[in-house]
């Protein structure tokens, strides 16, 4: 397996470890690495990604974010790239939070 495949393998297990609201899924499209995503035509377009999805299990209009983990990223330690996705679910979580129980 590559340095970067490895670096993505780490970033992953440390990603799983996060509590993560129910309602939200985390998918990975890490090829090489994890693919969990359904294909919907754009998978593959601008490279390997994670994909946080809300409200699939509760009926409503899901609500989608992509983490592009680009090549800019690559320089990060696993810790550091994990931190940054897990920053990014906090946010996307605080947001459909804010969007289910209004802005408090």
């Amino acid at each position: 397996m590559s340095r970067e495949k490895e670096k993505l393998a780490r970033v992953v297990d440390l990603v799983d470890k996060v509590s993560v609201d129910p309602n939200v899924e985390v998918d990975y499209f890490i090829p090489g690495v994890l693919v969990t995503v359904k294909d919907d035509g754009t998978r593959s377009a601008g490279g390997p990604y994670i994909r946080f999805t809300y409200g699939m299990s509760e009926g409503m209009d899901p609500h989608v974010q992509r983490v592009p983990l680009t090549h800019g990223y690559m320089d990060k330690e696993p810790q550091d790239l994990a931190n940054m996705v897990t920053s990014y679910l906090e946010r996307f979580m605080e947001e459909m939070d804010s969007r289910q129980y209004g802005a408090q």
